[in-house]
């Protein structure tokens, strides 16, 4: 239902815009080896080989196992084996805390960290688009992975909703409760990745849910073609080119620190969006991460 004030739908990419790894992935792998007793090889040698067992892994289980009911824990299982077993000295076996300890430092905080001020910047971003006369704010995350990034989100002090694209849809999950994400729409759910349109509109079916659920109303797509929507990224070709094809506002954001494009964001006042990254990152500076 359309009302007198404009409502937003805001998405966001998740990594290289939400969060980031701790330095390098590979040598955060070396590092939890050696902490387990994995050691005489160097840092090129287990970067060659964990590029090679993603390759591998990619084109046997696409869509990190989904495609082929492998599924995400166990597709990254056969990484973290194919990645250390050539590494193994005298056919020794991995040892049996390797691999748990990796699947749990990359689903959380150990393995990445948060924009600065992350959980304090999305609460205020929420009271300030209220302030600035929005009726209706749903905020969302739609991305390019496996289904780690609600409990990586959840990990920074984030009150992350369970409701995923894909998943079967519980009204009660958002009876009397207020999130800070509101919900997931993953390529691992979806099946396509961005800049592909069917994963945006994937969160346009999201948003038609939560309005049933959260305001008793039925919403047609004329309906919500009456919702601004606004999507946040780091990435032109995937972020910006992708929102924008699927009639979305995009507005990037500069990994580099050397320039930030925001597209038109027609009746969303822009320095409102600007605000979120100009009030919570280290520097002042938007285009900081």
């Amino acid at each position: 239902m359309r009302t007198s004030k404009p409502n937003l739908l805001l998405c966001f990419d998740a990594f290289g815009t939400l969060f980031s790894p701790k330095g390098g992935v590979a040598q955060q792998y070396a590092q939890v080896a050696k902490q387990c007793g994995v050691t005489g090889f160097s840092d090129k040698e287990l970067q060659s080989r964990l590029l090679e067992a993603i390759k591998e892994e990619r084109e046997k289980n696409p869509n990190y196992g989904r495609a082929t009911g492998l599924g995400a824990t166990q597709w990254w299982t056969n990484v973290i084996h194919k990645t250390f077993t050539p590494l193994m000295r005298n056919n020794q076996a991995l040892p049996p805390t390797l691999v748990p300890k990796l699947l749990h430092r990359f689903s959380s905080s150990e393995g990445y960290q948060a924009q600065r001020d992350l959980v304090p910047a999305i609460r205020a971003l929420r009271e300030r688009i209220s302030q600035q006369g929005v009726e209706r704010l749903v905020i969302g995350v739609i991305t390019n992975s496996d289904d780690r990034v609600p409990d990586v989100l959840s990990s920074f002090g984030l009150n992350v909703s369970p409701l995923r694209y894909g998943i079967p849809f519980e009204a009660s999950a958002l009876q009397g409760k207020q999130y800070d994400i509101d919900f997931h729409c993953m390529s691992y759910d979806v099946g396509v990745e961005k800049p592909d349109r069917r994963i945006f509109n994937a969160a346009d079916i999201m948003l038609s849910h939560i309005i049933k659920a959260r305001y008793h109303e039925t919403i047609s797509e004329s309906d919500l073609e009456g919702w601004q929507k606004v999507y946040v990224g780091d990435e032109v070709a995937k972020d910006v080119v992708g929102a924008a094809e699927a009639g979305w506002n995009p507005v990037l954001l500069d990994v580099e620190g050397k320039s930030t494009e925001i597209a038109s964001l027609e009746d969303i006042p822009q320095q409102t969006l600007k605000d979120l990254f100009e009030n919570h990152t280290s520097d002042g500076n938007e285009r900081q991460k």
